[in-house]
């Protein structure tokens, strides 16, 4: 494994992009670095559908909504906290793990549909965000809902809502946007591996069949859990048709939301 944090997964994809096309490397990142970033990024150094080949998905995260002691305990649900919101503007934010993400547009989605200013605070990864929403400092946060699962057991802070189309096997008594009204806000975002573009139909077989297995396996599946995550698989083909979906679905959602990379 060689982690290549940065640009939200751009440079390993960039690596990627001129590595050997004969299996020995393969990048994992979720859909949004394929996905979404094209519509955010005007000078992408990869070609997203032409520099690479989809080889299998390997898990499934949702998102969630959270707030912190800023909110008051009588907010409950989704409704109560967008009503909090248009009644306190002033202490309407939320946090995301970084500008551009997909949590951060969520956010900016419930805002918009719900036509109140949802101040957004990106931050660099979920953690400096998580802390501030602990200490009263922000409000709420909208990220992969794994991060806060150990604070909202603890009771420091309150998960209103996930992202999924089903509630969440790991916080089940928390249920989902759509079951709250708000079927807009169903999101679930799920990490891929690629390869080069030239690499052989075989070799990408030959790897999707592993990756296949692999999530199979109860320790693979127990340390997604820790995580929030759970395995998901799949042939190429499968990846390759939700890759464009999801091109197509945040596409619209980017441009009425008006963000880019240089805004």
């Amino acid at each position: 494994i060689d982690s290549r944090p940065g640009a939200g997964g751009q440079i390993a994809l960039n690596l990627l992009k001129t590595a050997p096309a004969d299996g020995s490397v393969l990048a994992m990142t979720p859909f949004s670095a394929i996905s979404l970033y094209p519509h955010i990024f005007k000078n992408l150094q990869y070609k997203p559908f032409e520099d690479f080949l989809p080889v299998g998905t390997s898990s499934m995260i949702h998102h969630g909504l959270a707030v912190g002691p800023m909110v008051p305990a009588t907010v409950k649900n989704v409704k109560d906290f967008v009503a909090w919101a248009k009644a306190n503007p002033a202490q309407a934010s939320y946090g995301s793990p970084a500008a551009g993400s997909t949590p951060h547009f969520i956010g900016a989605l419930l805002g918009l549909n719900q036509n109140f200013e949802f101040k957004h605070v990106p931050y660099r990864g979920s953690v400096p965000g998580v802390a501030d929403m602990i200490g009263g400092q922000l409000a709420s946060m909208v990220t992969p809902h794994g991060d806060f699962i150990a604070n909202h057991k603890a009771g420091k802070i309150r998960i209103l809502a996930t992202s999924g189309k089903a509630r969440s096997p790991f916080v089940p008594e928390v249920p989902t946007f759509t079951e709250q009204g708000f079927p807009d806000l169903t999101v679930e975002e799920w990490f891929g591996f690629y390869a080069p573009a030239k690499t052989p139909t075989a070799v990408v077989n030959a790897a999707n069949a592993a990756i296949n297995a692999a999530l199979k396996d109860k320790m693979v599946i127990d340390s997604l859990a820790v995580s929030g995550l759970t395995p998901l698989g799949g042939t190429p083909d499968d990846m390759a048709r939700d890759m464009k979906r999801q091109y197509d679905h945040w596409g619209p959602i980017v441009k009425r939301i008006g963000f880019t990379a240089e805004s």
